[in-house]
C-alpha cells in the first residue's frame, strides 16, 4: 500500500481520539501497522529530511479536526 494522503488519514485519527488522550506518536505507529505499511513507507522522509512523511500526514490529519474544535490538544 502506498503512503495515504492525510484526508484518507483524518478518519482513523479521530477514532483513536475518540477512545481516549493518546499519544500522537503512538498512534502514528499503530496506523501504521493496521495499514501494514512497509518498513520503506514508514522511514520514507520528506524532502527537508527531517521528518517522515508517513508522520507528517498523520500530524495533518490531527491538525485540521483540532482546529474545527473535534480533537482537543493536551
Amino acid at each position: 500500500m502506498a503512503i495515504p494522503d492525510y484526508q484518507f488519514l483524518m478518519l482513523p485519527v479521530l477514532r483513536k481520539a475518540a477512545r481516549g488522550e493518546v499519544r500522537i506518536g503512538t498512534v502514528v505507529e499503530s496506523l501504521a501497522d493496521e495499514l501494514s505499511l512497509s518498513p520503506e513507507d514508514r522511514t520514507a522522509l520528506l524532502p527537508s529530511g527531517k521528518q517522515s512523511v508517513f508522520s507528517n500526514r498523520v500530524h495533518w490529519a490531527k491538525s485540521y479536526p483540532s482546529k474545527a474544535g473535534l480533537v482537543e490538544l493536551t
